[in-house]
Formats: structure tokens, sequence, C-alpha cells
């Protein structure tokens, strides 16, 4: 994979803060595919380009969507998710990933699904943990809960908790799925 490329292309299409917020991201999902035993050239890549249309307009979110996407009317409550269907297609398209599991990661980094894969899981946490743009002392608290047993679906499920609280303090709609995968993460922590 050339990533000279990726990240030229990146560079011209994302804004400065979410460029350094990528690197941040590749470089936390590398570490963590580490921690678990996971592929971390794979996880590098799925964090490079997880948002790699993040600052295409609502507008061209929307028209690749109609065109050439499967999304569920439920996933388009909140136009920050878009992204996340929008950047696995042109890290298809624009870079040829052909590789389902990384394709999968971006696909699903903002929204989950339900019986997420280790390796989906993650680059959602890489997401919210990365150091260059994250809250340090949320960061340090997830990466402690990550060494427990259980520390993937435990990570998780504080993930979900607080984006379930910022939802609702900004009063925005909360994704179904979102619900579900909060619940059967509460059952996965507590068995």
């Amino acid at each position: 994979m050339d990533y000279t490329k990726i990240k030229k292309w990146l560079k011209e299409n994302l804004n400065e803060e979410r460029y350094y917020h990528t690197l941040g991201t590749a470089n936390c999902a590398k570490k963590l595919a580490s921690q678990f035993g996971l592929d971390c050239e794979k996880a590098y890549l799925a964090g490079l380009l997880h948002d790699c249309a993040k600052c295409f307009s609502k507008d061209k979110l929307v028209d690749i969507i109609e065109k050439h996407l499967d999304v569920k009317k439920e996933e388009m409550l909140n136009k920050k998710t878009l992204h996340a269907p929008v950047s696995a297609y042109i890290a298809q398209k624009e870079f040829n990933v052909n590789d389902e599991e990384i394709l999968s990661a971006i696909r699903w980094h903002t929204l989950g699904k339900l019986d997420m894969t280790d390796f989906e899981k993650i680059v959602f946490i890489a997401d919210k943990i990365e150091p260059n743009t994250r809250d340090k002392d949320y960061s340090k608290k997830i990466k402690k809960i990550l060494k427990e047993d259980n520390g993937l679906n435990k990570a998780l499920l504080v993930c979900y908790k607080e984006t379930i609280k910022s939802l609702v303090k900004r009063d925005l709609k909360i994704c179904l799925l979102t619900i579900d995968i909060y619940n059967k993460l509460q059952d996965l922590v507590q068995n």
C-alpha cells in the first residue's frame, strides 16, 4: 500500500485537525492491534482511511450514499455519521482496498454494529482515544480498561455510554442500533 499517496490525498481532502486526528487514529489502531494480537498493518490502514470522507459536504455524502451504497434510513439520522460508509466506499474506489475486514471497520467506526469483531472494535476505540486530538483523561481511562479481562467489550461499553450521554446533552436523535449495541454490550460485560 502506498502510504505516501494516501497521506497526500488525505492532506488535500481533510482539514488540518482532521488530518492530525487521522494520523493519531492510525497509530493508535496499530498499537491496539499489537496489544490484542491482530494485524497491525491492516489496523494502521483502516485508521488512516477511517475518516477520508469526513470533510465532504453533506450533499456530497448523501449523493454518494444514494447512488452507490446500501445505508439504512435510521443511519441517516445524524449527518456526523454519514462519512463512515462513504469513507469505506472511497477506500475501495480510490485506494483499491478490498479487504473486507478493513472496509467493515471503516464502515462501522461511528455507529458500530451488533457483534463487532475485535478488529472493528479496536478501530472504533482508536478513533475515540487517539492522542492527537482526543481528551487525554478519557483516553487514559479507556486504555486502563482495555488491560482488564474482557477489556475490549468494557472499553466499548464506556464509549457507548459517553456517546449516548453526549447525544442526549446536545438534544440529538439516537439511532436505535446504538441502543441495541449498548444493551448487547451490557450483557457481554455483566456475564
